[in-house]
């Protein structure tokens, strides 16, 4: 044995004597069981982990490779098999992933369907902002559409009111995990070749079956996306996905995720094309270095090897986690089914399998008090509550100089149902870190919530 062999052999030694101390340590600090006791606060979601995200955070740590390495590589390929689509790219967070995904259909490379500044997006007013803030920040414009309830999600009714010469794409997201009407979406899209971006971020593991094939959610428009925020379905910490079967479509994302370079090498390789110095482009001199040529004016939302180290264990526990989540939801749905005079109990959308993101309740029109009456008691006794995100995103303070001078934006109708989740829709977890006792708990305070108020 020579003497770079014997350090490798003590260097891999030391590596799994501290990744046994690894698991001891969360053992120590976190492998303790604890009996929920009423009163004690119940998360709307949270990170659900063992010893193996914290052994694969610390053996990515000792690589200090730092930026994209084998466990990027590996999440993207796994987290691709798994949903059943040709490409992953990892990203540094969810919003990241939805910016990605809007700015590759800007790129000029796809021509004459390229979204240019002043086209139009049809999406949903009642949701996360960051489905929408790419739009608005590259200077195109969103057409809000309102939703229907029970499902939450957009009102597919209205998108040929929504359509114009200036449509280009449909952005939106599955709500709460309860996939939208895909097959009444994708119809649309494809009657008027727009292009359809999911904003997979709260719904990942949901399926719908369109045209008679069960898919997953995310991968049946051109574009998905994923985040795994601690919240999420899986977490990274921070992190995100954008997904896609287009080889060109992936090809820009990573561009645009890259700086904006042309260059596709990965990080620390060199020249993967043979032509590192052989490429015309733009006025550049004949042969300027590849790796420094820039076709789109790019970002660096890279994520970590350390986030995909977590994410990796996270990836082999997702199946488990989708299954608690629709358990937890189904146990929400049974027991409080006897207040379904008060709220508006949510519904799967048609020829879903949701894997839920939380459980939504919307106060029925005269119940006698207030959403806000109601999430005060349960926060007040332990209970973390959500609104449905933006509401209505137009009444937002960021809408404000938009809703002065009357444009940037335009609404189909009066958003009415839009405006009812806003003022009387809030929601509870179902994530995996919630026990029996914590959801008989919740169920028992929103029934006596409603009874005081009677």
């Amino acid at each position: 044995m020579n003497g770079i062999e014997g350090a490798m052999s003590k260097a891999e030694l030391l590596r799994q004597e501290i990744l046994e101390k690894v698991q001891e340590y969360y053992r120590e600090t976190f492998g303790h069981s604890k009996v929920f006791q009423p009163g004690e606060r119940i998360a709307y979601g949270g990170r659900v982990f063992d010893s193996k995200e914290l052994e694969s955070l610390v053996d990515a740590s000792l690589d200090f490779w730092l930026t994209s390495g084998r466990y990027i590589q590996r999440f993207e390929h796994e987290f691709a098999a798994f949903n059943g689509v040709k490409y992953c790219s990892v990203v540094n967070s969810g919003s990241s992933a939805n910016l990605l995904a809007f700015m590759a259909l800007t790129s000029s490379k796809l021509g004459e369907r390229r979204i240019n500044p002043g086209d139009e997006v049809i999406t949903v007013a009642a949701g996360f902002p960051t489905t929408v803030t790419p739009i608005i920040q590259y200077g195109a414009v969103p057409v809000f559409v309102d939703i229907s309830l029970p499902t939450y999600n957009i009102d597919v009714t209205q998108l040929s009111e929504a359509l114009s010469k200036k449509t280009k794409s449909v952005m939106v997201a599955h709500t709460l995990g309860n996939p939208f009407d895909l097959q009444a979406v994708y119809d649309f899209c494809a009657k008027h070749k727009l292009w359809l971006i999911e904003d997979n971020c709260d719904a990942l593991g949901s399926k719908y079956c369109l045209n008679g094939k069960w898919q997953y959610t995310g991968t049946i428009g051109h574009i998905g996306t994923s985040s795994f925020y601690p919240a999420h379905h899986i977490t990274m910490g921070e992190g995100g996905a954008v997904y896609t079967n287009d080889l060109l479509l992936k090809q820009l994302i990573e561009s645009f995720r890259d700086w904006g370079r042309d260059c596709a090498c990965p990080p620390g390789k060199d020249n993967t094309c043979q032509k590192r110095f052989s490429f015309q482009s733009g006025d550049l001199p004949y042969g300027y270095d590849h790796k420094y040529v820039y076709s789109h004016f790019g970002f660096n939302l890279k994520a970590t090897e350390m986030q995909a180290a977590i994410g990796c264990a996270q990836l082999e526990k997702l199946p488990f986690f989708i299954e608690i989540r629709k358990k937890n939801w189904s146990l929400l749905k049974e027991r409080l089914f006897f207040l379904n005079h008060t709220f508006i109990l949510p519904e799967p959308t048609r020829n879903s399998d949701p894997s839920w993101f939380g459980f939504p309740l919307t106060l029925q029109e005269g119940a006698g008090f207030s959403r806000d009456q109601i999430v005060a008691h349960l926060e007040k006794q332990g209970i973390q509550t959500r609104m449905l995100f933006a509401g209505n995103l137009v009444r937002q303070p960021c809408f404000d100089d938009m809703r002065k001078a009357q444009k940037g934006f335009r609404s189909v109708g009066d958003l009415r149902i839009t405006d009812k989740i806003m003022r009387d829709t809030f929601w509870v977890g179902v994530y995996p870190g919630m026990t029996d006792e914590m959801l008989n708990y919740v169920v028992a305070q929103i029934s006596a919530a409603v009874a005081a108020k009677q």
